[in-house]
């Protein structure tokens, strides 16, 4: 019986969690949102100002040009989801 409300509730969590993603707006939608000078891309200061940790900035950036895309923020997010969280 243990065993079975366990997993009755990791399918629950689990269920959670994957609504959760298919809520998640698009990378696209994101940087639109964030993108204040619409340049098409979010600098560290629209970042920080989107209430994002400073220090997670220059991991998405991948290409180290101090603005994310909407490619780079898909790109982390993938990863982040790929790792499980």
């Amino acid at each position: 019986m243990r065993k079975l409300v366990f997993a009755a509730v990791t399918a629950t969590l689990l269920a959670g969690a994957g609504a959760a993603y298919a809520q998640m707006p698009a990378p696209a939608d994101i940087i639109k949102s964030w993108d204040k000078d619409g340049d098409g891309a979010v600098s560290k200061a629209e970042w920080v100002a989107a209430g994002r940790p400073a220090e997670r900035f220059d991991a998405v950036d991948a290409n180290k040009d101090g603005k994310v895309t909407a490619a780079e923020l898909e790109a982390a997010m993938a990863a982040m989801k790929a790792r499980g969280g």
